[in-house]
């Protein structure tokens, strides 16, 4: 078992917002918040930084994920993550793996059966 991964690859239990919301850790959504906000060039607030992780359903993800095309396909689909899609790798999927090889790799391995979800 690989942990929680969403739709496109990302392993929600090693994500920092994740994690921050799992150990209700206020410092931790800080230094995310300010991070995040550096990275990509956003104003994201520490109290932005609340997900129960994208597979969760519930009302706790990160901003960026509620409107994720990417996740709305998936649960659309109702599929687990992209690897079980019957259109893996479509046109959106494969323009963000250029971007993350390492969602990439995960996927695929998801899909030879070597890990699961």
């Amino acid at each position: 078992m690989a942990g929680m991964i969403s739709h496109c690859g990302l392993r929600c239990d090693k994500c920092n917002a994740y994690k921050a919301t799992r150990d209700d850790d206020d410092a931790m959504r800080s230094q995310v918040a300010e991070k995040w906000s550096k990275q990509y060039r956003s104003d994201i607030k520490p109290e932005d930084i609340n997900c129960d992780g994208c597979l969760s359903g519930g009302e706790k993800v990160f901003r960026h994920c509620n409107v994720c095309e990417i996740r709305k396909c998936g649960i659309e689909k109702r599929v687990p993550n992209c690897a079980y899609c019957r259109e893996y790798i479509c046109d959106r999927l494969g323009s963000f793996l250029k971007m993350v090889p390492g969602n990439r790799e995960l996927l695929e391995n998801i899909r030879k059966g070597i890990i699961s979800k």
